[in-house]
């Protein structure tokens, strides 16, 4: 009894897998992996645009009598109000006539010279000048300087003081919140709150003692958040109450300081002499580093821990490869290695690290004269396969071509 062997599939009838897939990363998958990093980039923008939008409901600059913020100053204007001081605002300091007034100039470098010479001459009660520079110092208190002209300090921390003067309004307070600018008390003045060589707050007499100037270095003392701090409110109203008129100059912040004024920098606030504090600093954290950056000895070889045989790397890689269906890298990984192992043998030259296609192609077909070069260039720089099975035949054509040439 004879049997026929089933003839085979028709290649026409293979089963074919799925189309090869590439590694690069699509759109959407760069959406998916940055979506956090994104998530947390809008949190950050909606934070700070409500930072911002919060922001923009505040109005007014700091020590101002209209500001219900904490840095304002409404609280120390409402207080005075109510102790019967008459109290307004003014935006040009020279309609104010002076008499038994007092006037409030928070930023007098913002005040034109012309119209400094002008309050100097309206002969006003009480001038209250807070943090003013030189040029406002010789118009309307000739005699007091600013400390630094002196090579002292020329700022200091507000924290609390001890008065340490004969000042009535500071005697009153005791302990008060003073710092910032710092002032020489001249040989007319009367210095109180000293602070290093200088006083936060200088009393000026003029025309007999009849009028006086007040130099503040800073005025926190009247902002809403601190009045009611030590004797911070009761020093504000010695200062500002003592006549039955108070004018409160509005300066306009959005005007540059005029010709003449110096606008302090943060260097300006640095004792003379910490520039070659600085310099030997800076030397020092030079020699500790080319210290801590000194060489340490030869490099000390180690065994590694686990040792890892080729195969189980190669086999690691390969599932890998499987895993991710990259069939397309798997044959150039193995068409590449082949080459290479290939041109050696037949005396091709390694150009650019990779054999020229058409000489080592060339060269097989010398060396096996039975297989047409475009078989040996299909097999070497084809298209890639397109499952498991065609990897599987290009891995034994590639093997087969290598023992033939080897071995012809």
């Amino acid at each position: 009894m004879t049997t026929t062997a089933p003839a085979p599939a028709p290649d026409a009838e293979r089963p074919t897998g799925p189309a090869p897939t590439s590694l690069t990363l699509t759109g959407r998958a760069l959406l998916r992996r940055a979506r956090w990093y994104l998530a947390f980039l809008a949190v950050v923008l909606v934070g700070a645009v409500t930072v911002v939008s919060i922001g923009d409901d505040r109005q007014y600059p700091q020590i101002d009598p209209r500001s219900y913020e904490r840095d304002g100053a409404h609280a120390a204007y409402a207080v005075l109000e109510q102790q019967g001081v008459k109290v307004s605002t003014t935006t040009e300091p020279i309609t104010v006539t002076g008499g038994k007034d007092t006037l409030v100039l928070p930023q007098p470098d913002l005040v034109p010279p012309a119209q400094l010479h002008s309050i100097a001459a309206a002969g006003h009660t009480r001038l209250v000048l807070i943090a003013p520079g030189a040029a406002a110092l010789d118009i309307l208190a000739p005699g007091i300087r600013m400390s630094d002209e002196r090579g002292d300090l020329a700022y200091a921390r507000v924290a609390d003081s001890t008065p340490r003067c004969n000042l009535p309004e500071a005697v009153r307070a005791g302990d008060a919140e003073m710092g910032g600018m710092l002032y020489t008390s001249g040989s007319r003045g009367e210095g109180c709150y000293k602070r290093g060589y200088g006083y936060a707050l200088v009393r000026l007499p003029l025309d007999n003692g009849d009028r006086d100037v007040i130099v503040l270095g800073s005025g926190v003392l009247l902002q809403n958040g601190e009045l009611p701090v030590v004797g911070n409110a009761s020093l504000a109203l010695g200062l500002l109450g003592s006549q039955p008129n108070l004018a409160w100059h509005l300066p306009d912040y959005s005007l540059p300081a005029p010709a003449g004024t110096h606008d302090k920098t943060l260097t300006d606030y640095f004792p003379k002499g910490w520039n070659w504090a600085f310099l030997q600093l800076f030397v020092a954290a030079l020699l500790a580093a080319l210290w801590r950056g000194r060489r340490l000895g030869p490099v000390v070889s180690e065994d590694l821990p686990v040792v890892v045989r080729a195969a189980e790397t190669t086999e690691g890689r390969a599932r890998l490869y499987r895993r991710a269906k990259a069939h397309g890298r798997a044959a150039e990984a193995l068409r590449r290695a082949a080459a290479h192992r290939l041109a050696p043998a037949l005396g091709v030259p390694l150009r650019a690290g990779a054999p020229d296609p058409d000489a080592l192609c060339a060269a097989i077909s010398d060396r096996r004269p039975e297989q047409p070069p475009g078989d040996v260039r299909a097999l070497l720089y084809g298209p890639p396969p397109i499952d498991d099975a065609a990897l599987l035949r290009l891995a034994d054509d590639l093997d087969a071509l290598e023992r033939q040439v080897r071995n012809p």
